[in-house]
């Protein structure tokens, strides 16, 4: 009799983890054809047969090089990056969902958005008022560590990394850069449109450098945040569960924190603001699934670089005038996530 809880409780451990194993294939296998389909299809479609002879480089004569150069240099950088931002911003959506122990968190919860974009801003500010040649990135992200220093500085002197403190300490940054990027905007007069523009979020004219480099940052997180991901587990349950497991709850938070931050400085300082994928991924994976991080990882990992890339190649596909894919996905994103939320709030109270 005793044993019975325990068969049943191995038996819905097993049948989660292969449910998990098929959606993880399904999700694989969702993205490949969803690049496969944005990479022959744009302003100038193409044939399947013609993008794999150039990608190949086979038959390059047959081609105009102004085909190769969007296919090889323009189009493709673009769908990597869509797909390593997205999976960058799900991983820090799962890890600062779980560290703050709030399913509404996501990777703009603590401020660190908010510095990047003051970076960038202040970079093109300078390069448009002194006509010097700042790196928007190196600023962006030098700006969003600056950040996540204050926050954590903040926060341990209003009584330590706690999820409470480090959420106020946050919205406090967040606030006071948000203010300086309206500052920024009013002195950039009549060239603000480019700071606008970068602030909508966008993914267009990446280069290889650019994708290698989002691409390793992405890939140490991911590895370094699934190693850890059982004390994740552990430190969902709350600091004191957490505690009494083992778990250096201060060290562990604040490597979760250098990760996701970081992630999100990369995502931020190339593409500017892109919201909606950091908070919804991991929250309806959650609700749909399970809450076993070494899991919910990957799973994040691929449905927001499936999500991204989907949203990057309707906005540029379907539209006339492509749109800014950080405004698709908040217009999108905002509106479907009360839905989700409202529904489930409604599910428990039956």
């Amino acid at each position: 009799m005793t044993k019975e809880p325990l068969l049943n409780a191995l038996d819905d451990y097993h049948q989660s983890t292969a449910l998990c194993h098929t959606v993880k294939l399904i999700f694989s296998i969702l993205l490949l054809l969803l690049i496969v389909f944005a990479v022959n299809n744009g302003a100038m479609d193409s044939k399947l047969k013609d993008v794999a002879s150039i990608l190949l480089n086979r038959n390059l004569d047959n081609y105009q090089q102004s085909i190769i150069t969007i296919i090889k240099q323009i189009r493709l950088p673009r769908i990597l990056t869509a797909c390593i931002v997205g999976s960058a911003l799900a991983i820090s959506g799962v890890i600062f969902q779980a560290i703050l122990q709030n399913p509404l968190a996501d990777p703009f919860t603590i401020g660190i958005s908010s510095g990047a974009a003051f970076g960038a801003s202040l970079a093109l500010l300078l390069n448009m008022i002194f006509a010097l040649y700042v790196p928007i990135t190196l600023f962006a992200l030098i700006f969003a560590l600056i950040t996540l220093f204050i926050v954590i500085l903040i926060s341990h002197r209003g009584g330590g990394l706690e999820s409470s403190n480090l959420i106020i300490a946050g919205i406090i940054i967040s606030s006071i850069f948000s203010a300086g990027i309206s500052m920024i905007k009013m002195v950039a007069g009549e060239n603000v449109g480019a700071i606008v523009f970068w602030l909508m979020g966008n993914i267009g004219a990446m280069r290889w450098s650019d994708v290698g480099v989002l691409f390793v940052v992405t890939l140490v997180g991911f590895i370094i945040a699934l190693y850890f991901s059982e004390d994740l587990n552990i430190m969902s349950l709350g600091n004191r569960t957490a505690l009494s497991l083992g778990v250096n709850v201060k060290k562990t938070r604040l490597i979760y924190l250098l990760i996701a931050s970081t992630l999100t400085a990369v995502s931020v300082a190339y593409c500017g603001i892109i919201g909606f994928i950091g908070l919804v991924v991991p929250h309806l994976l959650r609700f749909a699934l399970k809450s076993d991080n070494r899991h919910l990882l990957p799973l994040s990992a691929l449905l927001g670089a499936l999500l991204l890339l989907a949203s990057d190649t309707f906005t540029r596909t379907v539209f006339a005038s492509e749109v800014p894919v950080g405004v698709f996905t908040t217009l999108f994103g905002g509106p479907f996530f009360i839905y989700i939320f409202l529904h489930r709030r409604s599910q428990s109270y039956e």
